[in-house]
C-alpha cells in the first residue's frame, strides 16, 4: 500500500479551462469548499483566482511562482489569461474533488437534490461547459446580492449533510492519523528509540488514468 502524502494532503494537476463565458473571461466553475482549505502552486501560464465571501468580492493575480491558498466558505473561480497551469494541494486527502465541493448553481438547483446531482456531473466538454455555465452564473448573481451568501452556504451545508460521516472517516484515516504518527515519532525519539527509522522508504505515484474534467481545468489526480 502505498503511503498518503506528507501531513495527509491531496494533490492535482490542473491546466484550467481556456473556455469563454458570458462575462468576457475564460476559466472554470466557481464552487465552495465546506470543511477544506485548498492551496495553488502556479506552474505556468498567467490569470487570477476569484474569490467571495462575507468580507466582499476580491480577484487574486496568479502568476508563474504565485502560492495562494483559502479557507473552507471561500467561493473561487479560476481565470485562465493563458496557459495557466497549476498544482492544487487540498486537505483531508484530496476531499475537495472527492465530495467536500458545491457549484454555485441557482437557488432553485441547489433546492433540489436530484436536479443538483444531474447539472454537478461532467462526462465530456459539452457538459464540463454546461456546468460552468450554470455555476457562474449563480456565482454573477451572488456578486451583485452578496446578502444571499447566506442562504447559498445553509443549501450547500443541505446538500452535504449525508456525507459527513464519510468526511470524518476520511480525516481520521489521513490527516489526523498522520499528526498523531508524528506525535508518537516525537515521543519515540525522546526515549532513544529510532526503530520508526527502519521503515524509511520512497514511494511514486503516477496520475490515475486519463485528464478528467475537473471543476476548473482538465485534471490529473493522484
Amino acid at each position: 500500500m502505498v503511503a498518503p502524502f506528507p501531513g495527509g494532503v491531496g494533490i492535482s494537476g490542473l491546466r484550467v479551462y481556456d473556455w469563454p463565458s458570458v462575462d468576457g473571461v475564460c476559466g472554470g466553475s466557481p464552487h465552495v469548499h465546506l470543511a477544506c482549505s485548498e492551496c495553488y502552486y502556479v506552474i505556468a501560464g498567467q490569470g487570477s483566482v476569484q474569490t467571495l465571501t462575507r468580507r466582499g468580492f476580491t480577484e487574486t493575480p496568479l502568476r508563474e511562482g504565485t502560492v495562494a491558498w483559502f479557507t473552507p466558505g471561500t467561493i473561487h473561480r479560476l481565470v485562465n489569461d493563458g496557459d495557466l497551469r497549476i498544482i492544487v494541494v487540498m486537505q483531508n486527502s484530496g476531499l475537495p474533488e472527492a465530495g467536500d465541493a458545491v457549484f454555485t448553481f441557482p437557488a432553485e438547483v441547489l433546492a433540489d437534490d436530484g436536479l443538483y446531482q444531474s447539472r454537478a456531473q461532467a462526462s465530456d466538454e459539452e457538459s464540463a461547459r454546461q456546468r460552468r455555465d450554470l455555476a457562474l452564473e449563480g456565482f454573477l448573481e451572488l456578486r451583485r446580492h452578496p446578502d444571499g451568501l447566506e442562504d447559498f452556504y445553509r443549501a450547500a451545508a443541505r446538500l452535504k449533510r449525508d456525507a459527513l460521516d464519510a468526511w470524518e472517516k476520511r480525516w481520521r484515516g489521513g490527516a489526523l492519523a498522520s499528526a498523531e504518527r508524528t506525535g508518537e515519532h516525537l515521543n519515540r525519539l525522546r526515549e532513544g528509540d529510532i526503530g520508526h527509522l527502519d521503515e524509511a522508504d520512497v514511494h511514486v505515484k503516477q496520475a490515475e488514468g486519463p485528464q478528467r474534467f475537473g471543476m476548473c481545468g482538465r485534471l490529473d489526480a493522484y
